[in-house]
C-alpha cells in the first residue's frame, strides 16, 4: 500500500483554477495579556473594527507554527505557513538575508546573518550591552559596512564579502574551498553577557575551518569598529549554504508573489520560488498599493508586515497595538480587491511582555465564500480564536485549507 508524503499528495491533488489567494502575515502577531491594557493582549486591545467584522464572516482559530511549546524562528514559522514542514525543511538565516538583498550566492558559499552590536570591555573580554547597537538606520549600516570592506577582504585564503541589509543587520558571505556551514551562533541572545565563540557543530574539518575564520573575522570587525560609539562589535548567526527544495509553484500550481519590505522575508519567498516584487516605500499602505498594482498578474499573494514583531521584541506594547490598528485601517483596500480566499495570521507570537518569540499559538482568520462562520464570534483576538470553528491546528496545514477554499484541490481517492 502506498504511503503519501505531504509533498507527493499536494503535487497529486492540486490543480489550476481562476481564483486568487491572499496570505497576510503580521509578523509576531500573537501576544499575552498586558497589565497596562487591562489584561488584554495587544491584538485584543487594538481598535480593529474591520478585522472584527471580517472575523464574524470567517472561520477563526489558532496555529502552532512548529509544535506546542516550541518557540519558532521566523524562517520556521514562515516555512510552516507555506506548507513546508519546519521539522524537515531548515536553512540558516544567512542564506535568507543574502537572497533577500539579491546577493548572487554561489555553490559552496557560506552566508552569515550579522548584527551590529554594542560591547563594553572588561579587560579583553567583550560584554554585549545592546544586541542591535540601538537599531541604527540603514544608511548608517551602509557606512559601517563600507568601513569594514576597506579593512577586511580575505581571511586564510577565503574571500570575505560584506553587504548591508536593513537597520542593524548585514550579511557576510565566505567564499572559498573546504568550508562547512555547521557553526553555532555567537549571539548570546541576552545582554550583559559575553558573546559566544563560533563552535563547529558537528565537529568536522570543514566546520572547524569556517569556525576558525569566523573567530578571526569577529576580532577584525571589532578592531575596525573600535572607535564607533555604538556599533563597535558584531554578532554572527545563521551560518548556511543555499539548499535546493521543491518550489512553491511546483507543489501547488500557483503563480505566487511576495510583497515584503524586510530582506529576510523576501529571501524566504525567493528560496521557495515566489516572485519577489520591488516597490516604493515601506509602509503598510505602500505594500497594499503594490498588491493592487499586480493583482491581475498573480494568483497567490504573500504580504508580510514586520513592525508587529519589532515592537514586540522591543517590549513596546503601545507600538504593537498601533501597528495592528494601522493594518486594520488598510484592510478595506485588500477586501476591495475581492480575493477568493484571504488568510490573516502571524508566523509566531512575539508578546511585548516577553520581548522575544514565544511558544504561544498564533491567531488565524480564514475568509472565503465556503467558510462556516461562528455566530458567537465578536472579534479577532487570541481568546476568541481559541473558541473558533477552525480549531487549533499545525500551521503547516494552512496551505491545504487555503487551496481547498480556493477550489484548487482534487478529491483524494474514489
Amino acid at each position: 500500500m502506498r504511503e503519501w508524503t505531504y509533498e507527493e499528495l499536494m503535487r497529486e491533488l492540486t490543480k489550476p483554477a481562476n481564483t486568487k489567494i491572499v496570505l497576510v502575515v503580521l509578523d509576531g502577531l500573537g501576544g499575552v495579556p498586558v497589565p497596562e491594557l487591562g489584561g488584554k493582549t495587544e491584538l485584543e486591545a487594538a481598535k480593529t473594527p474591520n478585522l472584527d467584522e471580517l472575523a464574524k464572516r470567517s472561520m477563526i482559530g489558532l496555529l502552532d507554527p512548529v509544535l506546542p511549546g516550541i518557540s519558532p524562528g521566523s524562517s520556521a514559522g514562515h516555512f510552516a505557513l507555506f506548507g513546508y514542514d519546519p521539522l524537515r525543511y531548515y536553512v540558516g538565516r544567512g542564506v535568507l538575508e543574502a537572497l533577500g538583498i539579491g546577493f548572487p550566492l554561489q555553490e559552496g558559499d557560506v552566508a552569515i546573518r550579522a548584527n551590529f552590536a554594542t560591547a563594553k570591555y572588561e579587560g579583553n573580554q567583550p560584554i554585549i550591552v545592546d544586541r542591535r547597537a540601538g537599531r541604527p538606520p540603514t544608511e548608517e549600516t551602509k557606512r559601517l559596512c563600507a568601513k569594514l570592506r576597506k579593512s577586511i577582504s580575505e581571511i586564510d585564503g577565503v574571500k570575505v564579502l560584506i553587504e548591508p541589509v536593513k537597520e542593524h543587520r548585514f550579511v557576510v558571505v565566505l567564499r572559498g574551498e573546504g568550508l562547512g556551514d555547521g557553526v553555532r551562533d555567537t549571539d548570546p541572545q541576552v545582554t550583559d553577557k559575553p558573546p559566544l565563540p563560533p563552535q563547529p557543530d558537528p565537529d568536522t574539518p570543514e566546520n572547524r575551518r569556517t569556525a576558525e575564520i569566523a573567530a578571526k573575522l569577529i576580532d577584525q570587525i571589532a578592531q575596525a569598529l573600535r572607535d564607533e560609539p555604538k556599533a563597535n562589535y558584531a554578532l554572527l548567526r545563521g551560518f548556511a549554504k543555499r539548499p535546493t527544495w521543491i518550489s512553491f509553484g511546483e507543489l501547488y500550481k500557483l503563480n505566487a508573489c511576495c510583497i515584503a519590505v524586510y530582506p529576510m522575508y523576501r529571501g524566504l519567498a525567493q528560496l521557495v520560488g515566489m516572485k519577489v516584487l520591488d516597490f516604493e516605500g515601506d509602509t503598510i499602505a505602500d505594500e497594499i498599493s503594490a498588491l493592487k498594482r499586480v493583482w491581475n498578474d498573480y494568483d497567490f499573494f504573500f504580504v508580510h508586515i514586520k513592525p508587529t514583531d519589532s515592537r514586540g521584541e522591543d517590549g513596546n506594547w503601545q507600538g504593537k497595538v498601533a501597528v495592528i490598528e494601522e493594518f486594520d485601517k488598510n484592510l478595506p483596500d485588500i477586501l476591495a480587491l475581492n480575493p477568493d480566499v484571504l488568510a490573516i495570521t502571524g508566523d509566531h507570537s512575539t508578546p511585548a511582555m516577553y520581548r522575544a518569540h514565544s511558544w504561544h499559538p498564533v491567531p488565524v482568520l480564514l475568509y472565503s465564500k465556503w467558510v462556516i462562520p461562528d455566530p458567537t464570534v465578536e472579534g479577532f483576538g487570541e481568546r476568541t480564536c481559541a473558541k473558533g470553528t477552525l480549531g487549533r491546528i499545525p500551521a503547516k496545514f494552512l496551505m491545504s485549507l487555503l487551496l481547498a477554499h480556493a477550489e484548487r484541490l482534487e478529491r483524494y481517492q474514489a
